[in-house]
């Protein structure tokens, strides 16, 4: 018996200890080129700076261009305006983060996962990915159902087809079980199609991203120069009729019509000159969005007084109230071109974390098969389209959308930190800063206080909490921020070089986290359960299955 026991703790012992070394494994980082040859059944480099760019915003404006806009200024007023530029200047410091390190890392797929497993450890990056997997899983299965009915909607535009859909082809779904089941058609048709195109390759799927994104952005552009005919500037006065906290709430919603600028740094490997075009495309692409959402802001507040926007459709609304039906059909294409693309990046995207994460050996082999002809990842692209068929056809998963975004600001907030924690790891991974802790431990330490004083600052804000808390909370991230500022040493990175770190950077830490606070409470419960499941994940697979062979040392 006693030897029993002695064996059954020894064995507990020996599994902890393995599992937290192998947690601990950080990657190795290689050396930034953009003279990278194309291996035989690999990815392909086909594309350039303008596909990228339009990458980027294929993915981010969708039809909510069409409608967050006016919903969000039934609420701040013409003020709506600066609640995009405010969302804006906050997605800014994450492109800028995102920027440095698609430079500073060679040109492979990964994105946040793959900063995370060379900044922090093994098991972060398991987490970062999984939290993503997540919200792009959800969201694409709900975006194809929002393009299902959207494209109904464009097709009754036609007189002789009005009213002749049933629901269960693409306007929501026909129930059953009480509304647990609800099975649409026209969605998992539209995924297999756009899936059937990333699978045929990538030069395809761009050519076909880039004509409807060219589409969309034309005619969000002859929607701003119409509507700009029609504006009354005595709409805009009051120009924040409910006070700054409003703008700022604007901010926080809106903050989410700017995602997707993160996809052009997952292209990386398919990039003509990823270190050079990586964080060009991710900043024009964030820029061009901005000046997109911003024109349509002041068109649609400038036209209509905010009081009389519609909720579901107030651009369209906006136009055909002025007469200009044909801006409003216009429209309609636009927004089922906006989802189109956002839906095809989405899925690119998922496909490219997938073979990233299998050729690192975190998920069978299966998923990092390239076929030999067409250069795509089909085993990854066709089980993404899967997922997303099954969910989109057999749930209406925007019951689900109030848990997105989780994954989101987790893997911003993290990139964040990955541009702070590899600056240290040029000059400070041997320095020790006291008798217990390294300097990268505190260093580590103060970022966590940094992301709970913006916790804390927004739970504040969000239920009206006392200002002394917030001040409290505020303060706390600044002496976190300046004790990254001053007890850390910084090296320049090679290739772009984000401006202001750490405290562009820690601002972006601090806002997304703030962010993160306005969330609903079962986005937050969401959290917990999917990282003690990919926990649970990675002791059973993960561990056991990495790729060590490029792994580093992972001093603390």
């Amino acid at each position: 018996m006693g030897l029993l026991g002695s064996s059954s703790s020894s064995g507990g012992r020996s599994f902890f200890g393995g599992f937290w070394s192998a947690a601990l494994r950080r990657k190795a980082i290689g050396i930034p080129t953009d003279s990278v040859t194309d291996h035989g059944g690999g990815l392909v480099r086909r594309l350039g700076l303008f596909e990228l760019i339009l990458l980027g915003i294929g993915a981010s404006i969708g039809a909510g261009i069409f409608v967050v806009t006016g919903t969000v200024a039934r609420d701040a007023g013409p003020g709506v305006t600066i609640s995009f530029a405010l969302a804006g200047a906050a997605c800014v410091l994450n492109a800028l983060c995102y920027a440095e390190l698609s430079s500073r890392f060679p040109a492979v797929v990964g994105g946040a996962y793959l900063y995370t497993y060379a900044a922090f450890n093994e098991l972060m990056a398991f987490l970062v990915f999984t939290q993503l997997m997540l919200d792009y899983h959800i969201g694409a299965a709900s975006i194809a159902r929002s393009l299902a009915s959207y494209f109904v909607s464009l097709l009754e535009l036609l007189p002789f087809l009005k009213g002749h859909f049933p629901s269960w082809i693409g306007h929501g779904g026909i129930e059953f079980f009480g509304g647990v089941v609800s099975i649409n058609i026209l969605a998992p048709i539209l995924l297999i199609l756009l899936t059937v195109i990333l699978c045929y390759g990538v030069k395809e799927s761009s050519a076909a991203n880039s004509f409807m994104t060219a589409t969309k952005v034309v005619i969000v552009i002859v929607v701003i120069f119409a509507g700009a005919f029609e504006v009354d500037v005595s709409n805009w006065s009051p120009f924040a009729p409910n006070g700054f906290k409003a703008v700022i709430t604007g901010a926080t919603v809106v903050f989410f019509s700017y995602v997707g600028f993160d996809a052009v740094a997952n292209s990386a490997e398919e990039s003509k000159k990823p270190q050079r075009d990586l964080p060009i495309g991710i900043l024009a692409s964030l820029f061009v969005c901005a000046v997109l959402y911003i024109g349509v802001c002041l068109v649609i507040t400038g036209m209509v007084p905010y009081k009389f926007l519609g909720e579901d459709a107030p651009l369209a609304e906006a136009f055909t109230a002025k007469g200009l039906k044909v801006v409003s059909v216009l429209i309609s294409i636009g927004a089922v071109a906006g989802l189109a693309t956002t839906l095809l990046v989405g899925l690119y995207v998922q496909s490219r974390l997938y073979l990233g994460l299998s050729r690192d050996g975190l998920l069978p082999s299966v998923f990092s098969k390239v076929h030999p002809l067409r250069h795509t990842p089909i085993h990854s692209q066709v089980w993404v389209g899967l997922v997303a068929g099954i969910m989109a056809g057999l749930f209406n998963v925007h019951h689900l959308s109030h848990i997105l975004s989780v994954g989101t600001l987790t893997g911003y907030s993290v990139v964040s930190a990955c541009v702070i924690t590899l600056r240290w790891k040029d000059k400070v991974t041997g320095q020790v800063s006291g008798k217990c802790i390294s300097a990268r431990c505190e260093g580590i330490i103060c970022l966590v206080i940094i992301a709970l004083g913006g916790f804390l600052a927004g739970l504040c804000y969000r239920f009206s909490g006392s200002f002394i808390i917030i001040i409290f909370a505020v303060v706390m991230a600044i002496l976190g921020a300046v004790a990254v500022q001053f007890r850390q040493g910084y090296a320049d990175p090679p290739g772009f070089s984000c401006p202001g770190v750490p405290i562009v950077p820690v601002l972006s830490i601090f806002i997304n986290i703030f962010l993160f606070a306005q969330l609903h409470e079962e986005a937050w419960y969401r959290f917990v359960v999917v990282s003690l499941i990919s926990v649970g994940i990675y002791a059973i697979y993960g561990q056991y299955h990495a790729n060590t062979g490029h792994n580093g040392s992972n001093p603390i």
